[in-house]
């Protein structure tokens, strides 16, 4: 793994192995990670696990994403279409996570989706079993970096 960082025009570049991966603007802090794979001990598959790539079973919905401002603990800079964060359905008592769900979000009109705003977008999550359960309009999820809640999303039809 080859590991590069450079900077320009006042901003630091990470590139690992020829490819982008964060950038942070020097003079105002702010950042943005490229090519993330939210992936830890609650979530059960990612998109990059190779035998999830043979497969490619996917389902796909209409969701109405609410991002949290950064005042209420959301992120502070916007995401942009292609996201891949962890998606919680339930929880257990005391606001304990369960299982995460591996989806990314897209969209095609605008750019970014910054904290504080809504928006229709197109959730596509790894089929397992596990997830049926959740899939239904109407239902309201989570949506997480890490530990952190940084919005919610509500189903508003199959596509």
């Amino acid at each position: 793994m080859l590991i590069h960082k450079e900077i320009k025009d006042r901003e630091l570049y990470v590139y690992m192995n020829g490819k982008l991966i964060y950038k942070r603007w020097l003079d105002t802090g702010a950042s943005k990670v490229f090519d993330v794979m939210a992936y830890n001990k609650n979530t059960l598959v990612s998109i990059k696990d190779p035998e999830q790539q043979e497969k490619c079973e996917q389902v796909a919905v209409s969701a109405l994403l609410k991002l949290k401002a950064t005042a209420d603990g959301g992120r502070r800079t916007g995401i942009l279409s292609g996201y891949r964060p962890d998606h919680f359905f339930e929880y257990a008592e005391n606001n304990g996570r369960l299982e995460a769900f591996m989806g990314d979000i897209t969209w095609y009109n605008g750019l970014a989706i910054e904290p504080g705003e809504e928006k229709v977008v197109t959730v596509r999550f790894l089929f397992r079993p596990q997830i049926e359960q959740y899939l239904s309009v109407g239902r309201k999820w989570r949506i997480h970096e890490g530990p952190v809640c940084i919005g919610e999303a509500e189903i508003i039809d199959f596509i």
